[in-house]
């Protein structure tokens, strides 16, 4: 197989998100391309997508030090070690950005790690310039909002994450930080409705349940508030019951008192660190 044919191959499989079948086919063909930074990259990015972070993360280190030049590649290799603090993710990032400002992906993956790593109006510039490029791209509009929100522009960030949850109404964690965001910024009533819709994609985020539970309570919608509260008892585990009693206390106090908590103890920690989860 020619390497432009295992390539589309693989990128179709992408699009089908059927990372097992793309890894098995670049793992069953990496011998034939040992030195090509390309196919250690992309079966990185099969192996993440598998939960096999650790495996993919040293595909991202192997990509990298094979020296690539396409922007795509890294970009992507630069992302997927970013997420461990490599030092070799900025280098990369720059390079792709710098040798391909025409590509989306090379200006926001760029922009999205200098605003994990403080450097806000610095990622505010390639996140612009990657919106320019890409304005249907939910995840570039979502990191946009993440600069904004970092610099406590919440009426930017909110604009952005507004424009990301319409380019993908289903993508339930842009809609739990939209939430938050707008919790954070004092619009509880519309901050409700996207924290009830996330956690409603969000089966498994018991943080998301009690973020939305805490909400509906705070604006009167007692009936959803314990519904929110109930699906986050199947996710929880034995060590979340203080949490899960705490929440339970404040709803059963009353609005203000759930409101306090969602203010106060929620909101400001969860919006934290999720907006410093690396995309």
């Amino acid at each position: 197989m020619t390497r432009e044919q295992l390539l589309t191959q693989v990128l179709d499989l992408f699009d089908g998100a059927d990372w097992g079948s793309a890894a098995e086919l670049l793992r069953d063909h990496l011998g034939d391309y040992a030195e090509d930074p390309a196919m250690h990259c992309w079966l990185g990015v099969a192996e993440r997508e598998l939960g096999m972070e650790g495996v993919a993360y040293e595909r991202f280190k192997r990509a990298l030090a094979l020296g690539p030049t396409d922007p795509h590649v890294l970009a992507t290799a630069g992302n997927g070690v970013a997420a461990f603090d490599d030092e070799a993710a900025e280098p990369a990032l720059r390079t792709a950005a710098l040798t391909a400002p025409e590509v989306p992906l090379a200006r926001f993956l760029y922009g999205a790690y200098l605003a994990r790593e403080g450097l806000l109006e610095d990622a505010l510039r390639e996140l612009r310039a990657a919106r320019e490029l890409d304005e249907d791209d939910p995840q570039i509009a979502f990191e946009l909002g993440v600069a904004h929100a970092l610099a406590e522009d919440y009426d930017a960030a909110n604009d952005a994450f507004s424009d990301a949850v319409r380019l993908d109404p289903e993508d339930g964690w842009a809609r739990v930080v939209f939430g938050l965001a707008l919790a954070e910024a004092g619009r509880l009533e519309e901050a409700t409705g996207e924290l009830m819709s996330g956690a409603r994609l969000r089966d498994d985020d018991l943080e998301a349940q009690l973020a939305a539970a805490l909400a509906a309570g705070a604006t009167g919608r007692d009936g959803i508030a314990f519904e929110m509260l109930e699906r986050a008892r199947f996710s929880s585990q034995e060590d979340d019951l203080l949490l899960l009693t705490g929440v339970e206390d404040r709803l059963e106090a009353g609005h203000e008192a759930a409101e306090s908590m969602l203010h106060d103890e929620i909101v400001p920690h969860m919006l934290r660190t999720r907006l410093l989860e690396r995309p």
